[in-house]
C-alpha cells in the first residue's frame, strides 16, 4: 500500500505582487513534494490565489474591471513564477473556481442544519484593508492593530459561527499532539491566546449592501461569505476535485477520503491564529479529522529593515533568480535560516554562499573530477577495482560511509522541516569529497602511473557526486540533474526511486561525461554592484545625478529655506468623485487635526497603496480648491512620462519631522 502525502501553501491573496514570502513558503513545500515522491509516496501537493473580498472588489472597480477580470490577470504573476521556480504542484487552486464554490455552499449549509450558526446583530469595530471586526479591547488609537490603518463602527446582522463551543477541545487537541502546530514558540503562542482569555464566535458573512463579490450564503441570499471561512476550505474541496484519483477512483468523496486530512499546511507566521484557530474549531464541528501539522515560518527582511513596497526595498525573486539562477534562489533561502525563524536577505550573504559553497565546494568539485577523468581516463567512468567495505582503503570507506549515512539524516531533518540542517548534513558530504580530493592527490597518482589507485579515487569521487546530486534534488532540481548528466547518467532523477539509487556503487564504469558549462561562475561583487538587484533601494528609486538643467533660473539658499518641507504620513485616501487623477489624503504631520492634501496621482497610485506611506509635503503652501475641494499642502513626486512615483523614506521617520 503506497503512502499518501498531502502538503499545502496558503491560497496567495490576489492583490499582493508575488515576492520572497510566498516564494519561500512555495519552495518549502515543493521540496518536501519532491522528496516525497523520490521516496515512491502518492503526493498531492497544492498551492492557488484567493480571490474574494473587498480589496479584490475595490482594486478591480478602481481599474475598470470586474472583480473576476481583475483575479485571472493577477492570478497569472503567481502561475508564471512557479512556472520559473520549477514548482512541481500538482493542482493550483482558484477560490473562483465553480467545484470550490459549490463544496463552500455545501459546508455553510451543514453547519447551519447543525446549529453552529446563527444570525445575530453585532456592532464593532471594522477594518477594511483587513476585511476583520475587532473589539474595543483589541483595537489601539481607533486603528486596526494588524495594519494600523483606521478603523469604523458598523452595526449590522451578521450570521456567526459558533467558534467559541470549541476552545476546550482545540486546547486539548494542541497538548495531546505536540507536533500539531509548530514551530515549539509559535505553539506556545496559540496555547497562551486560549488560555489567557475567552474565544469568540466568529463573524462568517458580510452583508451584500456592503460587499457583493463573495460566494453567497446559501441560507441567505442577502449575504456572502467572510474571505477566511471561503479561503480555509480550498484545502478541503480541492481533494474532491483538483487532487490525483484515488485508488483508481474519481469520485469525489473517495478521493477526499484518501487524502484528507493533510500532512503539513505551510504558512506565515501573520496567518497562524486563522489556521490554527478558525479552521481547526472548523474541522472541528463539521466532524472532520484535523491536519497532522500547522507550520508557521518566519519573515524576510532587507538588510535588517522590514520590507516595504513605499521604500523599495522589496525582494523580487523573479529578480534573482534570473541575475543568479534558480537553484541558487532556492538553496539560498533554505539554507540561510532555520525554517520558522525570520531570515535576513542581503546581497552579501547571498553573494558569500553562492561564490563558497556553490561555486567553490560544488561546482568546482564537479569542474576537478571531470577535468581529471577526461584527461586520465579518455573521458569515462574509472573501474573502482576495490569495491567491497571488507576490502576497501580506509579513507575511501569514510567517505561512502558518510554517504550512506546521508539518507537517513536528511529523512529525521525533513521530517521535522528543518531544511537548513538537511542541506548543511548534505555539505558534510561535499566538504569531505574536497578533502578527499586533496588527500589522495590524484595528480600524484598519475604522475606515478598509480593507475588502479588513481582509478579508484576519481570513481568514488564521481560516486560521491552521483550520490550528493540525488540528495540534493528536491532543492537543487536542475543543478543535480545537470551533474548526473555530466556523469554520463542517462537517467532522470524525477523518475528514480530514493531507495533504487541510494547504494553505493551505482555509477555505470565506462560512462562517457558530459563536461558542461560551470554550475556556478562566481559572482562578480564590483560586477554586481551594477545589477538591479544589488541596488540599494534609494538608487533603485531615484536616478543618477544629472547636469543641472537649463532654463530655470538658479535661486539662493535663502529662497529655498522658505519652503517648508515635512514628513506626513497618510492615514486614509479615497477617489475624488468624477476625476481619474486626483486622490483626497488625510495626512499626519505631527499637529492635532491631519492636514488634507488633494493629489493627482491616481492614475499611478490605488488608494489603498498610498494609506501608510510616509511622504515629504509642502506644508507652508497656500490653501488651493481642486475640483471645489480644499487642499492644504503639496505632496513632492517624480514623474516618468504619465506615471508618477511619490517621494517617500527608506526609514520609519516620525510625521512632522522637517525635511532638510
Amino acid at each position: 500500500m503506497h503512502k499518501k502525502f498531502y502538503i499545502t501553501t496558503p491560497i496567495y491573496y490576489v492583490n499582493d505582487v508575488p515576492h520572497i514570502g510566498h516564494a519561500y513558503t512555495t519552495i518549502a513545500a515543493d521540496v518536501l513534494a519532491r522528496y516525497h515522491r523520490l521516496l515512491g509516496h502518492d503526493v498531492f501537493f497544492l498551492t492557488g490565489t484567493d480571490e474574494h473580498g473587498q480589496k479584490v472588489e475595490k482594486a478591480a472597480l478602481e481599474r475598470g474591471l470586474t472583480p473576476k477580470a481583475h483575479a485571472d490577470l493577477l492570478t497569472v504573476n503567481f502561475q508564471k513564477l512557479w512556472k520559473k521556480l520549477e514548482i512541481t504542484n500538482d493542482a493550483f487552486i482558484r477560490t473562483t473556481d465553480r467545484e470550490h464554490i459549490s463544496v463552500v455552499q455545501e459546508l455553510l449549509q451543514k453547519l447551519y442544519d447543525k446549529g453552529e450558526i446563527e444570525r445575530r446583530t453585532y456592532e464593532g469595530w471594522y477594518c477594511t484593508p483587513d476585511e476583520r471586526f475587532w473589539t474595543e479591547k483589541e483595537i489601539v488609537d481607533n486603528k486596526c492593530p494588524d495594519c494600523g490603518r483606521p478603523v469604523e463602527r458598523i452595526t449590522e446582522d451578521n450570521y456567526f459561527f459558533l467558534m467559541s463551543r470549541y476552545q476546550d477541545r482545540l486546547i486539548r487537541h494542541i497538548e495531546d499532539h505536540p507536533g500539531y502546530i509548530r514551530p515549539e514558540s509559535r505553539r506556545n503562542e496559540v496555547l497562551g491566546f486560549l488560555k489567557s482569555q475567552k474565544l469568540g464566535d466568529l463573524c462568517i458573512s458580510r452583508p451584500k449592501a456592503r460587499l457583493s463579490w463573495g460566494i453567497e450564503l446559501p441560507f441567505d441570499r442577502d449575504f456572502v461569505t467572510y474571505v477566511w471561512f471561503d479561503a480555509l476550505v480550498n484545502y478541503l474541496s480541492a481533494t474532491r476535485y483538483l487532487s490525483p484519483a484515488a485508488k483508481g477512483s474519481s469520485e469525489p468523496s473517495k478521493r477526499e477520503a484518501f487524502w484528507w486530512p493533510a500532512d503539513h499546511h505551510l504558512v506565515g507566521k501573520d496567518i497562524l491564529t486563522t489556521h490554527s484557530v478558525y479552521w481547526s474549531t472548523m474541522l472541528m464541528a463539521l466532524g472532520l479529522p484535523l491536519p497532522g501539522n500547522i507550520f508557521a515560518h518566519g519573515w524576510w527582511t532587507r538588510d535588517g529593515k522590514k520590507m516595504s513596497k513605499s521604500i523599495g526595498n522589496v525582494i523580487d525573486p523573479n529578480e534573482v533568480a534570473d541575475a543568479h539562477g534558480v537553484d541558487s534562489f532556492r538553496y539560498f533561502v533554505l539554507r540561510e535560516v532555520p525554517f520558522g525563524l525570520d531570515g535576513d536577505f542581503s546581497i552579501e550573504t547571498f553573494t558569500t554562499r553562492f561564490n563558497t559553497e556553490l561555486a567553490n565546494d560544488l561546482g568546482n568539485l564537479l569542474s576537478r573530477v571531470l577535468t581529471m577523468i577526461g584527461k586520465y581516463f579518455d573521458g569515462r567512468i574509472p573501474p573502482p577495482h576495490l569495491v567491497t567495505d571488507e576490502n576497501a582503503h580506509p579513507i575511501d570507506l569514510k567517505l561512502r560511509m558518510k554517504a550512506s549515512a546521508i539518507p537517513s539524516a536528511i529523512a529525521e531533518e525533513l521530517g521535522s522541516l528543518s531544511f537548513s540542517k538537511y542541506l548543511q548534513e548534505v555539505w558534510t558530504l561535499v566538504s569531505l569529497a574536497n578533502r578527499y580530493v586533496e588527500e589522495n592527490a590524484p595528480w600524484t597518482l598519475a604522475k606515478n602511473k598509480d593507475l588502479d589507485r588513481l582509478g579508484a579515487v576519481l570513481y568514488t569521487l564521481s560516486e560521491s557526486l552521483r550520490l550528493i546530486a540525488l540528495y540534493l534534488y528536491p532543492v537543487m532540481p536542475s543543478t543535480s540533474q545537470k551533474i548526473w548528466d555530466a556523469l554520463g547518467i542517462d537517467k532522470k532523477i524525477a523518475a528514480c526511486r530514493m531507495d533504487t539509487e541510494q547504494p553505493w556503487g551505482k555509477l555505470a564504469i565506462g560512462a562517457v561525461i558530459q563536461p558542461g558549462a560551470q554550475l556556478f561562475p562566481r559572482i562578480d561583487k564590483q560586477k554586481n554592484r551594477e545589477t538591479k538587484m544589488d541596488m540599494p533601494a534609494e538608487e533603485k528609486k531615484q536616478p543618477a545625478p544629472q547636469p543641472a538643467m537649463t532654463g530655470h533660473e538658479p535661486i539662493g539658499i535663502e529662497d529655498f529655506m522658505k519652503v517648508d518641507l515635512r514628513v506626513g504620513k497618510i492615514i486614509s485616501a479615497e477617489r475624488v468623485e468624477k476625476s481619474e487623477k486626483l486622490v483626497k489624503l488625510k495626512v499626519d504631520i505631527g499637529t492635532e487635526i491631519p492636514r488634507q492634501v488633494v493629489a493627482g496621482i491616481g492614475k499611478s497610485y490605488t488608494p489603498e497603496e498610498l494609506i501608510g506611506k510616509s511622504i515629504v509635503i509642502v506644508a507652508n503652501l497656500k490653501p488651493a480648491k481642486l475640483m471645489g475641494i480644499e487642499s492644504q499642502g503639496m505632496l513632492l513626486a517624480a514623474s516618468n512620462g504619465d506615471l508618477l512615483a511619490v517621494a517617500t523614506f527608506d526609514r520609519e521617520t516620525k510625521p512632522g519631522s522637517r525635511v532638510k
